[in-house]
């Protein structure tokens, strides 16, 4: 009967898939597999032959095969590893090369032989490559073919730099980036324009020729692409559905990644559920948004022909159940952010009192504030509440090197314009100038241009803050030691961090938190600052009986928004708050026009801002809330 039941729910999925509870757990398994691949091959006297991957998401593997290697004892005397692929050009010692991810993550701290190291080779001359692609499949049948290849997937749906309009049987060879897998690489090489064209690549016949591949993906991010090479029909726009032609393929997923697949996203239409408050709204509004009707207009029949059945024979009368959600969404709608002072809170997403609350909004970047939640920044300020921003980083990776000669150029002519001796501000500048014509793709800038760089964020920020209301007093720069590394790679989060953000806490004081929630990206700024304020609250709330009654909200917008079941405050705006709002992001001219780092959007951040709060209002519209400009939203963190 189990079996029955997985295959039930596992029905829309094409190949198989195992689901781990986080990455650590899938990266040990992966790698605990890897190890039995080569202890087997070892006790027969055979080398092991591998297919590795690069990127972040095999990193904990090799993590943990260092760690089999170091601690266990696991040889690689017997290993033979091929990589999937190189940018091309690219030289070998090169910080973004392959060769030097390898080397630095995996082959530099095991006893694997060099010369069993086999990665595609970015120095060829352009003549030479067809033949060495060749050359590099007959290696891999000379020893009779790959025994495990791992894989990644990116946003594409590419495998290796197998990207869409691949075709299955394609072999090694020179390919053509997709836009978008350029674009994910652009903080590795310091701006898109800088990520090669090119690639070198298995082939897609060449990696379905391994006995055994597993395709490893972590992430909100990578969720609805899984989905797609899970579910979706096998098309070369996306090149990981080939893998379901495949008896040999395994998909190891944490839960983010999984999360877009039907047995998880919408569990109903494939199981029978346990029809909580929140999966009861989640379905009722995917129910509203699939049929396009106000929830309040859904009927019976709905239910049954689209897999709610056991919800409306449970919970039933549909009618009810619509009255029901209808209502918790409407009470998540709020004019009064820090509260309505005097008025019944019941059914309120914030408490009434205090009537004028100490609310602190955290700010990952210098205008994240402003970007995702500067309409609720300026009308908390506005209803009087005493409200601070703190800005976690110096966001100093961000900036382009002209805006920093710019503004050295505006300092020289200022301190020549009041008869101070500029020499040595010259100076700096014509160093920082010939640092930059020499500056290579990535390198890290030199502590004056950082400075710079810092300095240009910060007024932006002060500027922005000003806008919104707030006195200098109550605008604090954390310049957290984790960010200040001068390169995209950011060191791990150390004691110093959390110490600054509790000293900043026991200052303030708030009833109130704001932070940025967005996790799509687990390597990201946002979530490894969201991580340090939780364990600085944690640790205070065994000591200090005001973080008891302290709520944190999570705010999203930048890149990405809440579900609207997902949303528990909603703040409506007005056209004209709108219109403050955007003039407070102004206030970040580095940032306008292009940013450095823009991601897959390429819209500015304010019409992103704009476009995101404007379709969050439309939702409530559409289910049939009252009809507003715009919306911000929020989730509240529960300890």
């Amino acid at each position: 009967m189990a079996r029955l039941n997985l295959l039930e729910e596992t029905r829309y999925e094409k190949l198989a898939v195992t689901v781990y509870p986080d990455q650590q757990t899938a990266s040990k398994k992966v790698a605990a597999r890897i190890a039995d691949v080569i202890r087997g091959k070892q006790a027969s006297g055979e080398k092991a032959v591998l297919g590795l991957a690069t990127g972040v998401t095999p990193i904990r593997v090799y993590n943990e095969l260092v760690r089999l290697h170091k601690e266990e004892g696991l040889s690689f005397k017997n290993v033979i590893t091929f990589n999937l692929d190189e940018y091309y050009p690219m030289k070998p010692d090169a910080a973004q090369s392959y060769v030097t991810f390898m080397y630095e993550n995996l082959f530099s701290h095991i006893d694997i032989e060099k010369a069993n190291v086999h990665i595609p080779d970015g120095t060829l001359a352009a003549d030479d490559v067809a033949e060495w692609c060749l050359n590099y499949e007959k290696q891999i049948e000379a020893l009779g073919g790959l025994d495990l290849q791992i894989l990644g997937i990116g946003r594409t749906g590419h495998i290796g730099f197998n990207e869409p309009g691949s075709a299955p049987n394609s072999g090694t060879r020179l390919v053509t980036l997709d836009d978008l897998t350029r674009a994910d690489a652009a903080r590795d090489f310091g701006g898109k324009a800088n990520v090669p064209t090119k690639a070198i690549t298995m082939g897609v016949g060449t990696i379905f020729k391994a006995r055994e591949i597993i395709l490893m993906a972590w992430s909100k991010k990578k969720a609805p692409i899984i989905k797609k090479a899970i579910e979706g029909e096998i098309s070369g726009e996306v090149p990981a559905t080939y893998l379901q032609l495949s008896d040999n393929v395994e998909f190891v997923l944490d839960e983010d990644a999984a999360s877009d697949l039907t047995r998880f996203d919408t569990p109903w239409l494939v199981k029978d559920c346990i029809w909580d408050t929140q999966l009861k709204k989640k379905a009722v509004i995917w129910l509203a948004c699939e049929l396009k009707k106000p929830i309040l207009k859904l009927t019976e029949e709905d239910y049954n022909t689209h897999g709610m059945a056991q919800l409306a024979v449970e919970q039933g009368p549909v009618y009810n159940i619509n009255i029901d959600i209808f209502n918790q969404i409407q009470h998540t709608i709020t004019g009064w952010p820090g509260g309505k002072p005097g008025a019944d809170d019941s059914q309120r997403p914030e408490r009434m009192e205090p009537a004028k609350k100490r609310s602190i909004v955290f700010s990952p970047h210098p205008d994240d504030d402003v970007i995702s939640m500067g309409g609720t920044f300026i009308r908390l300020v506005d209803q009087g509440h005493d409200v601070h921003v703190a800005y976690q980083t110096s966001g100093n990776t961000a900036v382009w090197d002209d805006d920093v000669l710019r503004y050295m150029e505006f300092a020289i002519d200022f301190e020549g314009s009041i008869g101070k001796d500029n020499s040595q501000l010259k100076s700096i500048y014509d160093d920082m100038r010939q640092f930059i014509e020499a500056k290579q793709p990535n390198q890290i800038d030199t502590k004056e241009i950082r400075d710079v760089k810092g300095f240009i964020r910060k007024t932006e920020a002060i500027s922005g803050a000003r806008y919104a209301g707030l006195q200098d007093d109550h605008i604090h720069f954390m310049a957290l030691p984790f960010y200040e590394t001068g390169k995209t790679q950011k060191n791990s989060v150390g004691e110093e961090d959390i110490r600054l953000t509790i000293e900043l806490l026991q200052k303030v004081k708030p009833q109130q938190i704001f932070a940025a929630g967005d996790f799509a990206d687990p390597h990201g700024t946002h979530v490894v600052c969201f991580n340090i304020i939780v364990a600085a609250l944690e640790r205070l709330k065994a000591t200090e009986d005001w973080v008891n009654d302290c709520w944190l909200w999570m705010y999203r917008g930048a890149w990405h928004e809440f579900e609207t079941h997902e949303i528990e405050m909603a703040v409506p705006l007005s056209p004209q708050e709108v219109v403050r709002k955007r003039n407070a992001i102004f206030k970040h001219q580095s940032q306008k026009d292009r940013p450095v780092f823009p991601g897959d959007d390429a819209r500015e951040f304010w019409v992103r801002a704009e476009d995101r709060n404007r379709e969050t209002a439309k939702r409530y519209d559409d289910l049939g809330l009252a009809e507003y400009e715009a919306m911000e939203a929020f989730v509240r963190y529960k300890f």
